[in-house]
């Protein structure tokens, strides 16, 4: 059974940093392309990051520059660096994998959205105050 649990949310004021990470268990990570969305109150859930299986990577608009997704395979962890946070990169920030192979490229040719991914975590939440 395929299990994520994020971490790292919490309050900061803008112009902070947050490092959110994501333990996966139950998969063979290597295999799997994963990512980082997000949603504010009233929203849709947004994609923020994607890193495929073969390390591609691929950004949103309004997070370039700022964020930064990466992984450690042999701890089956997926990390997104935060910087230079602000009041608007407030949400819930949940994981999301999906089985794509080992060396594939999955998201970063194009653009992945919700229904790309069928593994979900529970989600942290990011607060950023003006």
């Amino acid at each position: 059974q395929v299990q994520l649990v994020e971490s790292g949310g919490g309050s900061v004021q803008a112009g902070g940093s947050l490092r959110l990470s994501c333990v996966a268990s139950g998969l063979t990570y290597s295999r799997y392309c994963m990512a980082w969305f997000r949603q504010a109150p009233g929203k849709e859930r947004e994609g923020v990051a994607t890193i495929d299986s073969d390390g591609s990577t691929y950004y949103a608009d309004s997070v370039k520059g700022r964020f930064t997704i990466s992984q450690d395979n042999d701890k089956n962890t997926l990390y997104l660096q935060m910087n230079s946070l602000r009041p608007e990169d407030t949400a819930m920030y949940y994981c999301a994998a999906e089985f794509c192979g080992a060396g594939a490229t999955y998201c970063s040719g194009g653009y992945c959205t919700t229904a790309d991914f069928g593994y979900w975590g529970q989600g942290t939440q990011v607060t950023v105050s003006s």
